[in-house]
This record gives C-alpha cells, sequence and structure tokens, in this order.
C-alpha cells in the first residue's frame, strides 16, 4: 500500500502529518510514503526527505490539487501499488483511521472507500459552508448513483482496479469529480466514519466561505452539466420554455377571450427569443448527450494506454526516490504478518 500526500508549501504541517500515519498495517507487505509536491517554494521537499518518506513526485510548477493528486495516484500504479490512500498535508484526517479506510478493500466489499467526516461536527466549519457541502453531496449522489455521505472529503483509499479507471480533468479539486467517475464505470463504492483533527492552518482551496462558495458551485454545475448533459439541459429548456409560455399569456388571453390579436408585442418578441433559446438549449443537451459517450470511450482508451505503460515498465512522471527504509527488524516482520491460511496483500514489486 501506498499512502499519497500532495502538498504545496506544506514544510510545517508535514512532519505532523507523517508522524501520525502508520508505517505498517496486517495485510499488507508494506505501507509506504509519497509525497507529491505542486510546485512549492518552501522546504517541503526537504522536510518530506528529512521525516523518511519512500516516494516523491516533484511538480516543476504549481498544477492544482487535481493535477497532483492524478500524478500522484499515476506515481503509486507505476510503483507496483494494490491500493492507494489518499490523505491531505495539513494533517487534517486521523492517520489511525487509515486501517479503517481500508478495511472494505481487503474484504473484498469495496474498490474505493470514501471517509466521512461527518462534515456536521466540524466546528471550524462555517454554516454556510456545511450547508453548500450537504448541497454538493447531495448532487453528486444523484448524479453518480453512489450513497456517499461526504463527497469532498480527501480521504480515500482506491484498489488497483478502481485507481486505474480514474482520470480527473477538473482544475480545480478531484473530489467531486472522482467520485462520479466511479459511480458512472459501476465501481463498488462505498463509505466509513473517520476522526479529524484540530485545524492546522486555513483552506488552501478557498480563504473564505463565500470564496469557497463562489468555486465550488461552478465545479458542481460543471459536473452535473458533463456527466448528466441532457438531463441538466433538458430541465433548462422546460423552465425557458414555460416562460415563453408566460410570456405570451396576455397575447393568448386577448385573443382567445377577447377576439383582439393585436398589440402585445414585446410579449410575442420576449415569448419567442425564450422559446428560440429552449429549443437550442433542448439541443445542447441532445450533443451533451452524444460528447458523454464519446468521452466515456476517450476514457476506457486512457485506462487501456495505462495498462500498457505498466506491462512495459515506463518509470513514473516527475519520480524522485526518497529516503530508504531500514531493513525490517524480526518483530516488525511478524506484524506484518497475516492470519494463519490467509496469503499476504502484495503491494509493491521489488
Amino acid at each position: 500500500m501506498i499512502i499519497q500526500i500532495p502538498c504545496l508549501n506544506e514544510e510545517e504541517t508535514l512532519p505532523a502529518t507523517i508522524a501520525d500515519l502508520p508505517r505498517s498495517l496486517a495485510g499488507f507487505d508494506a505501507v509506504e510514503l509519497l509525497v507529491i509536491d505542486d510546485g512549492s517554494t518552501d522546504r517541503t521537499v526537504a522536510v518530506a526527505r528529512e521525516c523518511g518518506v519512500d516516494h516523491i513526485v516533484r511538480l516543476t510548477n504549481n498544477k492544482g490539487l487535481a493535477a497532483g493528486f492524478q500524478a500522484g495516484l499515476d506515481a503509486c500504479l507505476k510503483l507496483g501499488a494494490d491500493v492507494v490512500v489518499n490523505t491531505d498535508a495539513d494533517n487534517q484526517y486521523m492517520g489511525a483511521d487509515v486501517a479503517k479506510l481500508v478495511a472494505p478493500i481487503l474484504a473484498g466489499d469495496a474498490d474505493m472507500v470514501v471517509g466521512d467526516r461527518q462534515v456536521g461536527r466540524i466546528e471550524h466549519f462555517s454554516d454556510a459552508k456545511k450547508q453548500l457541502q450537504h448541497f454538493g453531496s447531495w448532487v453528486v449522489r444523484r448524479v453518480s448513483n453512489t450513497e456517499v455521505t461526504d463527497t469532498t472529503s480527501g480521504f480515500r483509499a482506491y484498489n488497483r482496479e478502481a485507481a486505474l479507471q480514474l482520470s480527473v480533468v477538473d482544475n480545480f479539486t478531484y473530489t467531486l469529480e472522482s467520485l462520479v467517475q466511479a459511480g458512472k464505470m459501476l465501481v463498488a463504492v462505498d463509505e466509513v466514519p473517520v476522526g479529524t483533527n484540530a485545524q492546522t492552518r486555513e483552506s488552501r482551496l478557498a480563504g473564505s466561505t463565500g470564496d469557497y462558495v463562489r468555486r465550488n458551485t461552478p465545479a458542481i454545475l460543471r459536473i452535473y452539466a458533463r456527466y448528466e448533459p441532457l438531463r441538466a439541459f433538458v430541465t433548462a429548456a422546460i423552465v425557458v420554455g414555460v416562460l415563453a409560455v408566460l410570456a405570451w399569456l396576455p397575447f393568448l388571453i386577448d385573443a382567445i377571450f377577447n377576439g383582439n390579436s393585436n398589440g402585445h408585442i414585446q410579449s410575442l418578441i420576449l415569448g419567442a427569443v425564450l422559446m428560440i433559446a429552449a429549443v437550442q438549449l433542448f439541443a445542447l443537451g441532445v450533443i451533451g448527450d452524444l460528447l458523454a459517450g464519446q468521452r466515456v470511450m476517450t476514457q476506457r482508451v486512457f485506462e487501456r494506454v495505462r495498462r500498457v505503460e505498466l506491462a512495459l515498465g515506463v518509470p513514473p512522471s516527475h519520480y524522485e526516490k526518497g529516503a530508504p527504509r531500514p531493513a525490517a527488524s524480526e518483530a516488525e516482520t511478524k506484524l506484518h504478518d497475516t492470519a494463519p491460511g490467509e496469503e499476504p496483500t502484495k503491494v509493491v514489486d521489488g
């Protein structure tokens, strides 16, 4: 298993995050750490080496959380991980809950597991942020056909097959889109309750609640339109079409009941414009639905390319080896042993 930690200028919080993470778990031959440096300008990489991380993916400039997540996922797969855990560098999530997170995967009950932070109980979240997260989670559940409560949680575990199928294109965050993809690809998704630590710093994704709303609302709408274009645009077409009929009502009422078909030019023009917009929205929904089919085909091609790269042994991009791990002692070896009769999970080749 590899635990990946996306980082951007995290020299202060990274040591506590790494110290909190387990370095051995029953059922795994090894638990390794991978730090994704997203163009940090501080000592993040040096601190990661000092803390003994096994692998480093060092991006040349700041590409965003979604791109960093994707780069880390690619590296984990090429390093041979059978299970990938993603956590945040600000020590938001309790490292001890990694065991709870991977338990459904080890049991064969899930391909992807999301840690439920129970957002309503997080004290430093404002009421507006909690409500937006509840709304966003509701939208994502409808689009993805999953039952995940905390869809914005970045504390997640993926088995190899689930990780191979993920392809995030959103340039803001990966959490919502990756969950929608998992639901659309019929990946078995589960969730487990996890604990959170005290806040160590303000969120890097949004500087305030208003900024959070401003950035997340368009992201939710884009995801809905991208993965359910027919439903999204046809719904909008119906709404605009109803407005067009309402704009025509004064003319229709006057013509039917009073026999007067003159006047109401403004209403007729407004209704015509709205009806044309409704037809265009419907057409966009049909086109979007056709493009959605092409997106699925492209995603499948991307997955096959990944499998070919793994078969050919293509090394991960921007990869640097971390600190060498000391040889495991006899006591540590016993700690990794599985129950009698069970086959240990092979995580990293070599």
